[in-house]
Formats: structure tokens, C-alpha cells, sequence
């Protein structure tokens, strides 16, 4: 990260000040707060009868994840949420956790059929199969010529 230096204080850059803060993925040195959020990698796939989708989200329990598709959009979320208490002779802690995430993906219209999406959670990866509808045979037909 430049610093630069204004009336003997030194700032970070107005390119770094903003790059960091659109960019996820830098570390946190003191100039920038972060959310303490974390995004799980998401692994799509597409066969010829299904798209895969595969987050990877370890640590967590199925009953913490929500699943659902409206208007052609796959939403997924999780939240966990964690208490920890210790209480000694002279003292008593109490700490919180909290994490949450959701993803957003725009299904392809009239190709995939909602209906039917499974998911499955195991080993610390969430697994989502979204079938495709099946095409319906087409039909060929030979027009006389009279």
C-alpha cells in the first residue's frame, strides 16, 4: 500500500484506500475496517442432464443452510451462530459468534426445472444438483409436394 505523506501524517493513497475496500481479498492493516464476512467458494457445473453446484462451507450444520429459487434465481444463505459461557469462582465469560452468507445465481429461463432441485450436505460441502428439463423429441415430418 503508498502512503502519502500531508501535513506530517501519512494517509494511504486514495487508489489503495478504494482498492481495498472493493477488494475482498486484502488483508486488513489497521487503515481499512472489514465485515468479518467470508464468502465460501462455489464450483458450477454443467452436464447434459444438470447443472452441479458445490459450495464449499466447512464447519457448518445442514439445518443452518436455507435453499430457494424464485423468479429463476438460486438463493443461497447460512447463518450459524455460536455462545460459548464459562463461569469460574471469580469470574464469568461470555462469548458470541456469528457468521453468515448468501449467494445469488440467475438460473438459464426454460431450460432447468425448479421443481426437482436437490441439495446435500456432507463433509463440509454443500451440493446442489438442478436438473434440466428434459427436450422433448422432435419431430421431423415430410411435407408432399402435390
Amino acid at each position: 500500500m503508498a502512503l502519502v505523506k500531508r501535513n506530517d501524517l501519512w494517509f494511504p493513497s486514495i487508489n489503495d484506500l478504494f482498492g481495498s475496500f472493493f477488494d475482498d481479498n486484502q488483508t486488513n492493516d489497521g487503515l481499512i475496517f472489514k465485515t468479518g464476512r467470508s464468502i465460501p467458494a462455489v464450483n458450477i457445473k454443467e452436464n447434459d442432464k444438470n447443472f452441479e453446484v458445490e459450495v464449499a462451507a466447512p464447519g457448518m450444520n445442514k439445518k443452518d443452510f436455507k435453499v430457494e429459487v424464485e423468479n429463476n434465481v438460486l438463493t443461497i444463505s447460512a447463518e450459524t451462530k455460536e455462545e460459548k459461557e464459562e463461569k469460574k469462582e471469580n469470574y464469568s465469560r461470555k462469548e458470541f459468534s456469528y457468521e453468515s452468507f448468501e449467494r445469488s445465481f440467475t438460473l438459464p429461463q426454460d431450460i432447468v426445472d425448479a421443481d426437482k432441485i436437490k441439495a446435500k450436505y456432507d463433509n463440509g460441502i454443500l451440493k446442489i444438483e438442478i436438473p434440466k428439463k428434459e427436450e422433448k423429441a422432435k419431430l421431423s415430418k415430410v411435407i408432399n409436394i402435390g
